[in-house]
């Protein structure tokens, strides 16, 4: 992934400062700290795996209209929260384009499939006993 996708990102983003609650006490209920960073993920123009990662990695945080809300609230002043919105902005685009590794396949060998055949026989022959009791049955 390359920069100019982060700065063109950030150039698309619209922040929006709310007093939030937070670290800060009566600072918090004075200043508005909390910032909300809202960008739309269709104007990003990302590829469509990249774009299905991202929409997958946002989950709750992409709203109906395509636009991911990211919410900063920990530090107490507006430049700390608008520092950390951008960082986790840019590292959800940095997760979107990390390609899933494939997953191989085991490989099983013939004695193995046998052993696991025979344990399948012998656990289905310890339920076959434990069937209701005939009427008239010996014991």
């Amino acid at each position: 992934m390359d920069d100019t996708l982060i700065s063109r990102a950030n150039a698309l983003a619209e922040e929006s400062f709310v007093a939030g609650s937070g670290p800060g006490g009566q600072n918090a209920n004075k200043v508005a700290t909390e910032v909300q960073l809202r960008v739309n993920a269709y104007k990003l123009r990302l590829p469509p795996p990249v774009f299905a990662r991202l929409r997958h990695l946002a989950g709750s945080k992409l709203t109906a209209s395509g636009d991911i809300l990211i919410v900063a609230r920990s530090h107490r002043t507006q430049d700390a929260n608008r520092t950390e919105a951008r960082e986790k902005l840019a590292e959800l685009l940095e997760e979107a384009h990390r390609q899933p590794k494939k997953r191989a396949k085991t490989r099983l060998n013939r004695i193995g499939k046998v052993k696991r055949l025979k344990a399948k026989k012998a656990r289905g022959d310890v339920k076959a006993k434990r069937g209701s009791v005939k009427p008239g049955a010996d014991w």
